[in-house]
């Protein structure tokens, strides 16, 4: 079990920082007050920090309508697609990805694990799972240096191969030689255990690997599973297929870059290396109807309709069984 080292706070301080959060209310720098702030539970679960594709929501340098309306609209803004794993007694957080967007989804853990008053939290969290070295699943990173929180041996899990990227390539191995981060190569389809009720499981997923592989996480928790699968080709190309990789899984988030094809004029809809929403609701629609698995979709891009929730296309994939993952929604394990 790999634990990162805690510092004790006095009582006195604790007492302190509790009038002032009485006083204040729940947020705080990077915090809105109608952000999601994640609250104290005795059960181990999932907690999505971001919804959104590697480029944000709205979408970096983009005037389409759909960002202009987030931009008018921030209720309507999503961050870039991450995950929380909270573990309980005593409460342990875990990143998986480190996207852009860390400062703020750092902020939204702030609750669980107390602050020091005057003082960069040098230990925000207990460790990051990575998926695979694309912008919005790990250039978050950098903020764990020197620079910025200056972590000391943050474990870091990821394949061999990434951990062979991260060492060889700056500024990552910047933060490997100052030791504000730690490399656990793990295998995918080999365990890990982060206490006797949760496990966590890298299972190998087709993607763009120009850098480095590709994988997507299974947790075992002591109720429930769940599969995330933020990044990948077509369900197609799975080897072996999605449906047997399901098998006793309770939850599936999935990759939902784009709702269809219509979002892409003039594309080869078979070329994109993802696969559509609808595609995904036709192949596990019989799943899902027969109470076997719950499917929230994630990772959506700025063109993609369903990422409103006024929208015909949300509408169309909650009525069909689905749901999209809402930031701060919280999943059991």
């Amino acid at each position: 079990m790999y634990r990162a080292p805690r510092i004790a706070t006095p009582l006195w301080l604790v007492l302190l920082l509790a009038s002032l959060v009485a006083c204040a209310g729940t947020t705080g720098p990077g915090l809105d007050a109608d952000d999601p702030v994640i609250e104290r539970s005795d059960t181990p679960r999932l907690v999505a920090l971001g919804t959104a594709q590697d480029g944000g929501f709205p979408h970096a340098a983009c005037s389409c309508a759909q960002c202009e309306r987030a931009r008018t609209r921030p209720g309507d803004a999503r961050l870039i697609a991450s995950l929380a794993l909270v573990l309980p007694s005593p409460t342990r957080t875990y990143l998986i990805d480190a996207t852009p967007d860390i400062r703020p989804q750092l902020d939204r853990l702030r609750a669980l694990r107390g602050t020091t008053a005057g003082r960069v939290d040098r230990v925000p969290v207990d460790g990051v799972f990575l998926t695979h070295a694309h912008l919005g699943h790990y250039t978050g990173l950098a903020f764990f240096g020197y620079e910025s929180i200056h972590t000391r041996d943050l474990p870091v899990f990821c394949t061999p191969s990434m951990a062979s990227y991260l060492e060889a390539n700056g500024p990552w191995s910047q933060l490997v030689r100052l030791e504000n981060v730690e490399l656990h190569p793990t295998e995918p389809g080999r365990s890990i255990d982060l206490d006797a009720t949760v496990t966590v499981t890298a299972i190998r997923v087709p993607h763009r690997d120009e850098y480095a592989d590709t994988v997507g996480f299974i947790f075992r928790g002591p109720a429930r599973s769940a599969i995330y699968v933020p990044d990948t080709d077509s369900w197609s190309a799975w080897e072996p297929s999605l449906i047997d990789v399901l098998d006793g899984i309770d939850v599936a988030i999935i990759d939902a870059t784009f709702f269809s094809a219509a979002e892409l004029p003039g594309r080869d809809v078979s070329k994109i290396g993802h696969p559509l929403i609808e595609a995904s609701m036709d192949l596990l629609e019989p799943l899902v109807k027969a109470g076997l698995l719950e499917v929230y979709f994630t990772h959506l891009n700025h063109s993609n309709p369903a990422i409103f929730v006024d929208s015909p296309e949300h509408r169309e994939i909650e009525r069909r069984g689905f749901a999209v993952l809402a930031e701060g929604q919280e999943i059991p394990l």
